[in-house]
């Protein structure tokens, strides 16, 4: 039988699913949809997350309960790249095509990632 993390590990209260942002939740179910395709086993998933968050007591963040998910988001990261998914530059080049873009919309308009490419520097050659 599978193990299935979701029903496990789901942050809940008696309403329900808990994230305090939409992020944190799109980063909790990215994390789960790549355990269950098999891209890492849970024992990494908790090995990367567990390292995460003592790098961060080692830099001497204080948590206040709102850093969780910077440190799960953190942690998938190192997985994504260091099993070969992603790279450091491509997904650095994501955040900053996203931040353009956010910077180029205008307040209550949704984000259009085009808006981002758009400001990108080129590159000739």
């Amino acid at each position: 039988m599978a193990f299935d993390a979701s029903e496990h590990y789901q942050p809940c209260d008696a309403e329900g699913p808990v994230f305090r942002e939409p992020w944190e939740a799109r980063a909790f179910g990215l994390t789960i949809k790549l355990y269950e395709s098999g891209a890492f086993t849970w024992p990494e998933w908790t090995d990367a997350l567990g390292a995460e968050i003592s790098r961060a007591k080692e830099r001497g963040e204080v948590d206040l309960g709102d850093n969780y998910y910077y440190y799960w988001l953190r942690a998938l990261e190192f997985l994504v790249v260091d099993k070969g998914f992603e790279t450091i530059s491509s997904i650095d080049s994501r955040v900053q095509i996203w931040r353009k873009a956010y910077l180029a919309t205008r307040h209550g308009c949704p984000v259009e990632l085009d808006a981002g490419l758009d400001l990108l520097p080129t590159s000739h050659g």
